[in-house]
């Protein structure tokens, strides 16, 4: 009895920090609307974010790897890719999508890199889906049309769309990294503030060649029916929505496994939504709030799919072993 009821103990904290990171996670795009209404380019918005989260973790990592240094260097290739790739690429898609179309909007589509991962797997590692999983991703497919409201009154701006849906190949791609494989990995902490610094650099080397415009106004920012400074909403989008949110999904994860905490992390779709209604007043047609729910049950649907052991496909060779879990906790418009 005192073990059951210690593991409810680390359930019951598992589920608290999952729901706790989701929506500290969904605040991200409502903070960088704000910041881009007033003035603020996408580009500028994604280097604030992982310019100050990367130097908040600073002490923590460098705590974190004492005695491990050998660790970083021998990992440095894939750091690379997870800050360029994982990280600061899917960021600065969902900015660009959320300064066109609405926050709710673009995150349902960026969860789409969730059936993208199945399409990886089936054909990188010959993990054929089953029949839940393809279900799940026609329904996904099915919502994203109801999403888009082509035959709405107000249309839907194409350039956000494909922004968004670069948003959902950088998500696969962070779901595929954070999923692992080597033998010996980096801690979840050190990797994300390594991928931070990655990513801070490789931005304003871009910015630098004059290729990403970066832009920054340093008057208020409306939030909320409220005129606030500048400076709320890029502590939001650090301190908040990155460094809090990554803490807490990394406890959530240890506490639930990769797999559980990635389906509790699915709520940051709705708390994205709540949040840019409440502090943007965005609310989705009741058409797409109807794609929406089709997304979503889609996604869990492939994810349930996933649970199950995978068998190859016919034909196949044996793949090589590899961790089945679609993501880290630390997911989605990060």
């Amino acid at each position: 009895m005192g073990t059951q009821g210690g593991q409810r103990v680390q359930g019951g904290a598992g589920l608290a920090l999952g729901l706790v990171s989701a929506a500290a996670f969904g605040t991200s795009g409502t903070f960088a609307a704000a910041l881009i209404g007033s003035g603020w380019s996408p580009g500028a918005a994604v280097l604030a974010r992982m310019a100050v989260a990367a130097l908040v973790l600073t002490v923590p990592a460098v705590l974190r790897l004492r005695g491990q240094w050998g660790l970083l260097r021998r990992s440095a290739g894939r750091v690379a890719a997870y800050g360029l790739l994982a990280v600061a690429a899917p960021q600065l898609c969902y900015f660009n999508a959320v300064a066109r179309i609405p926050v709710g909007v673009a995150l349902l589509l960026e969860y789409l890199g969730v059936v993208l991962v199945v399409g990886w797997l089936w054909l990188r590692h010959g993990q054929r889906p089953r029949r839940l999983t393809i279900t799940g991703g026609v329904m996904a497919i099915a919502g994203l049309a109801l999403v888009l409201n082509l035959a709405g009154p107000a249309g839907i701006n194409p350039a956000g769309v494909i922004w968004a849906l670069l948003a959902a190949v950088g998500l696969a791609t962070f779901f595929v990294l954070s999923a692992g494989g080597e033998e010996e990995p980096l801690p979840p902490l050190v990797m994300t503030w390594a991928a931070m610094c990655v990513g801070t650099a490789a931005l304003a080397a871009v910015a630098g060649t004059g290729l990403l415009p970066l832009t920054a106004s340093l008057g208020d920012v409306h939030v909320l029916g409220h005129q606030v400074s500048w400076i709320v909403p890029v502590l939001g989008l650090s301190l908040v929505a990155a460094v809090f949110s990554y803490i807490a999904g990394i406890g959530a994860a240890r506490r639930l496994g990769a797999r559980l905490a990635s389906f509790i992390g699915m709520a940051e779709v709705l708390f994205a939504i709540l949040f840019a209604w409440l502090l943007l007043g965005q609310l989705p047609a009741p058409v797409q709030f109807l794609g929406g729910g089709f997304i979503l049950a889609g996604v869990a649907m492939v994810r349930l799919g996933e649970l199950r052991p995978h068998q190859p496909a016919p034909g196949a060779a044996q793949p090589r072993p590899h961790r089945q879990g679609l993501a880290h906790s630390q997911a989605a418009g990060r």
